[in-house]
């Protein structure tokens, strides 16, 4: 595990020397990609994860000048509930898919510190097998201030990750509850990892998280946990087709797993398959890439005008804070009020 985490110092460590003994530029991120170097993808991802103006303004180049180069690879977003075994059933899911021939990149997001902003980064070093195969690439983020289980560099590494020749990514979100679900946005396919007898069933029912997976996985289905796994799994099954038919008009399926026993990997991974030929052929697989795109702007766009606030009312808004405090003006006012006065 040591040497796991001396893996990751060490990519930030070349980074820095980097940008202090050579003039790291656009052409050396890009070339270094193209050729699956898997330092300079790390190298890479921390740029794009950097609030420095001087960084953030050659990522932004980066994510452009690469852009013709991506969009190959399938994109699987994973999610669930803490215990529910995402880091190890993803690790056994991970070298299922290099087995085939396949380059796999596994972007885990990490719960931040709401008081420090830190994370401890460890799901690589759970994931020991899976990093020491030549075809993955591991990288663990932090999740900062950003909502929806992903980090706000998610879709940027997602790109990097493609240029760099990886035919899967894997994106396992924070998995803190129902509401972890801004991966839907970045993925081709959602899936949703769940313990039988792990609380109450019925939970599957609710609308939220249920409604936007296009596939089930009931974790830890070996030994005398077989038979609450399949029961689970008949449940959900009948839960789902309770809910409106999909815009790809997939319904989503149910399947019993075990990372222990190696059961229902390889029906995960053909139930994917499945998927994107059914979403490929009636075009829903294009209409929810172009989506995401458009998603991404937006997201964008609102982040954008925010920070340009924050910057050009900094005075204004201490002020207005002090007003909102005294309830001498309603919050709903104080924003119309910032905004009268933003210059563009």
């Amino acid at each position: 595990m040591l040497s796991l985490n001396l893996e990751i110092l060490m990519e930030f460590i070349v980074y820095f020397q980097n940008l202090t003994i050579m003039n790291v530029d656009l052409t050396y991120y890009k070339e270094g990609l193209i050729r699956s170097d898997r330092i300079i993808l790390g190298q890479a991802i921390t740029l794009i994860e950097s609030d420095l103006v001087e960084d953030r303004r050659l990522a932004d180049e980066l994510i452009e000048n690469i852009l013709p180069k991506t969009g190959s690879s399938i994109r699987v977003g994973v999610t669930g509930a803490p215990g529910a075994g995402k880091s190890t059933f993803i690790e056994v899911f991970g070298k299922y898919i290099t087995s085939l021939g396949k380059k796999v990149a596994v972007l885990t997001i990490d719960p931040s510190s709401q008081k420090t902003r830190g994370s401890i980064l460890g799901d690589k070093t759970r994931m020991e097998e899976l990093s020491r195969d030549s075809l993955a690439f591991i990288r663990p983020t932090a999740a900062g201030s950003a909502a929806g289980g992903v980090s706000g560099s998610t879709r940027e590494a997602i790109l990097l990750c493609e240029v760099a020749g990886y035919e899967v990514i894997i994106v396992e979100t924070v998995g803190v509850g129902q509401s972890q679900v801004g991966v839907r946005g970045m993925v081709d396919f959602f899936l949703l990892l769940m313990l039988a007898g792990a609380g109450d069933e019925l939970q599957g029912i609710k609308k939220g998280i249920m409604e936007m997976v296009d596939g089930m996985a009931i974790t830890k289905a070996d030994g005398d946990n077989v038979a609450k796994a399949n029961h689970a799994r008949a449940d959900y099954q009948n839960a789902l087709h309770l809910f409106q038919t999909s815009e790809s008009g997939w319904v989503p399926r149910v399947i019993t797993t075990s990372a222990v026993a190696k059961t229902g990997i390889k029906e995960t991974w053909d139930m994917i398959e499945s998927f994107l030929r059914h979403s490929a052929n009636n075009g829903f697989f294009e209409r929810q890439r172009n989506q995401q795109q458009l998603s991404w702007f937006y997201s964008a766009l609102d982040s954008t005008i925010r920070d340009k606030i924050i910057r050009q009312s900094k005075d204004a808004l201490a002020s207005i804070e002090k007003r909102i405090l005294s309830h001498q003006i309603s919050p709903a006012r104080a924003a119309q009020h910032i905004l009268e006065n933003l210059t563009f």
